[in-house]
């Protein structure tokens, strides 16, 4: 039987984050994971990223916790296909809306 796990999110050290960054420049977007979510905004904000230095300031506008690098690395890879940014979009459909 197996037992009933109690998982502290708050405190759980081995949580990954896959995030929707959106720049405030020119609206693009950037979607990356990370084990560390406070640093990676910071390196992705301060230009040492080549990838997003070109769009600063960025703001998170979506993230996903998962329990394990793997589950995150597939999520990620997920939501930068085609039928993944379509989620993001119908996800998000509310957040973009003019009129509430």
């Amino acid at each position: 039987m197996q037992k009933n796990l109690k998982i502290n999110p708050v405190r759980n050290l081995n949580m990954w984050y896959v995030y929707l960054l959106q720049s405030k420049k020119n609206g693009k977007w950037y979607i990356g994971s990370t084990k560390d979510m406070h640093k990676r905004i910071l390196t992705h904000n301060s230009g040492k990223n080549k990838s997003t230095k070109y769009g600063i300031p960025w703001g998170i506008i979506y993230c996903e916790i998962s329990l394990n690098k793997n589950d995150a690395c597939a999520r990620e890879k997920y939501l930068k296909s085609g039928m993944g940014r379509r989620y993001l979009k119908n996800r998000l459909k509310f957040f973009y809306a003019k009129d509430f």
